[in-house]
């Protein structure tokens, strides 16, 4: 059966276990913190990393990828390659141009720590600068890109909601406010899927933050 390491206070841990879970596919938690990962299996030290029994895949791009082409019961992308393609195309966005840049604030917005005004002018500036981008290729027609779910809403489903966060938090202001993803994020509260992973992630941050506040 199928491993899932890593914890789950991390969004991109939990992209991977919405796919899981929407599939239906059976397997095991095994919790990692960050500095823990087995250095075999995910050679930069990053979580989540799966365990399957062909190997080890890190980078969870490449691990929901493995997932959608390897159990096909439940498909998460379209047969059409048009289609597959722009599902893809809303993906990198997700991971590249909206998380990985609102992630230079999480130190202040959730950690305590601090951000320089430099860098939060900077971050302003691009996030926006994507997320005009981003609208002009999400539908909200029920799923993110259209009438069916695939693995962008996976994760969009858990990043979307920590850029409203982060943005509130420093900015005041929700950067995402021009775009339907309260009511997006509703439909996805009514999915089991998400009401487990909720659950879960709910119990890891209360560790995952003691872990935090403990370090020297």
């Amino acid at each position: 059966m199928l491993t899932l390491c890593g914890f789950g206070a991390s969004n991109y841990y939990n992209k991977v276990k919405l796919v899981l879970l929407e599939k239906a596919i059976p397997f095991y938690e095994e919790l990692k913190w960050v500095g823990q990962a087995d250095l075999q299996a995910s050679p930069l030290g990053k979580i989540p990393y799966i365990k399957t029994e062909e190997g080890v895949l890190c980078e969870s791009a490449v691990m929901v990828e493995y997932l959608e082409q390897k159990y096909t019961a439940q498909a998460l992308m379209p047969k059409d390659p048009y289609a597959a393609a722009k599902a893809r195309e809303l993906n990198l966005f997700l991971d590249l141009h909206l998380e990985l840049v609102a992630r230079n604030l999480y130190p202040e917005a959730f950690f305590g720590g601090k951000v320089s005004d430099a860098v939060k002018e900077k971050v302003s500036e691009q996030l926006q600068k994507n997320i005009a981008a981003f609208s002009k290729l999400v539908t909200f027609e029920t799923f993110i890109g259209g009438p069916e779910l695939t693995l962008a809403d996976c994760s969009a489903a858990v990043h979307l909601p920590l850029i409203t966060a982060v943005t509130k938090t420093i900015y005041g202001r929700d950067f995402l406010a021009d775009l339907p993803v309260k009511n997006y994020m509703k439909m996805w509260s009514e999915r089991p899927s998400m009401q487990r992973v909720h659950a879960d992630r709910k119990a890891n941050n209360e560790l995952f933050l003691a872990r935090m506040q403990s370090k020297p």
